[in-house]
């Protein structure tokens, strides 16, 4: 029992960060609690696009090392779409630098190159990354999780001392900015607009001389519009202005998605933060706890890097 107790871990959150930290340690033999404000399908992660890429995310260098490790579990989880949610797709990344992407990621993505005028009217770099359907791929991970001998527990967490082990990996996102507390922690907001597909196979994302970023994302039944990123706004509510702007905006790049029949809006607050928290704290009564919060815009993109980071900074503290 003694050693049961010193291996067990409690993972605070359960979105894409929160769960894919928890599998990896699972899988490990840990034995491990997520703790959940929200049922899988209502954490922010639920909202994301999602394509493979870093975005808004800083340190750039370890960013970069976290995305690849997590592109080799999403190029496998991609030879069963329908199970793991990760498909394959090409698209263009408008105004993207080719050469420097080349040199950190040509490696591992192979056919990297310009794009043409007919595909994309701007400089525009062609790819074949993973594009994740979140309301599959979460799912997902929790019976992978589930089935590693992890437990799911739904409860608010005002105080990490709470967790009852001598581990606790926080895996809040925004939520760390009450709870660690961590004022460095700020709002982005995003805002999506689901519609009918019009026969788009390709994602594309666009960006125009302000930074503000155009694009579509083909997913299963629905094609994705975005989007936004309002720092310092809470508000999760819809904006009718704003999805009309999307629409347009959108529709500028394909002109038939004008007419697509809207399916629904989604919006998320991404949790940013100068730099992603990857770190081992000791607690005032002993114990340890493990962050892993700060991701901005690319939390599915690093999700497997960075957790398989955590949960070796969790085994060190569970050994020690």
């Amino acid at each position: 029992m003694e050693s049961e107790l010193r291996d067990e871990i409690v993972v605070v959150g359960g979105g894409v960060i929160g769960l894919t930290t928890a599998v990896v340690l699972a899988e490990r033999g840990r034995r491990v609690r997520v703790w959940t404000r929200d049922p899988v399908g209502r954490t922010t992660s639920a909202v994301a696009g999602a394509l493979w890429w870093p975005y808004a995310i800083e340190p750039v260098t370890s960013a970069r090392g976290w995305a690849l490790r997590s592109l080799d579990v999403y190029e496998e989880a991609a030879a069963s779409p329908e199970v793991t949610g990760v498909r394959l797709v090409e698209g263009v990344l408008g105004e993207e630098d080719l050469d420097g992407a080349r040199a950190w990621a040509g490696a591992r993505v192979p056919g990297l190159r310009a794009a043409t005028a007919e595909e994309y009217a701007g400089s525009g770099m062609w790819a074949r990354l993973p594009l994740i359907d979140m309301s599959t791929h979460l799912p997902w991970l929790r019976e992978r999780l589930l089935a590693a001998g992890g437990v799911i527990e739904t409860r608010t967490v005002s105080d990490l001392a709470e967790a009852d082990a001598p581990v606790v990996v926080n895996c809040t996102g925004l939520g760390a900015r009450e709870l660690v507390p961590d004022a460095s922690l700020r709002p982005v907001r995003g805002q999506l607009v689901l519609v009918e597909n019009p026969g788009i196979r390709t994602w594309l994302v666009a960006t125009d001389v302000s930074g503000a970023k155009t694009y579509f994302f083909p997913q299963p039944g629905r094609l994705v519009l975005g989007g936004t990123a309002d720092e310092d706004a809470w508000a999760l509510e819809p904006d009718p202005a704003v999805t009309e702007s999307i629409v347009r905006r959108c529709a500028a790049l394909r002109p038939e998605i004008a007419g697509a029949r809207v399916l629904g809006h989604r919006v998320g607050l991404r949790p940013a933060r100068n730099a992603v928290r990857l770190e081992r704290e000791l607690l005032p009564d002993g114990r340890v706890v493990v962050h892993n919060y700060g991701h901005g815009g690319a939390g599915v993109t690093v999700a497997w890097g960075c957790a398989e980071e955590a949960a070796g900074l969790a085994h060190g503290a569970a050994s020690s």
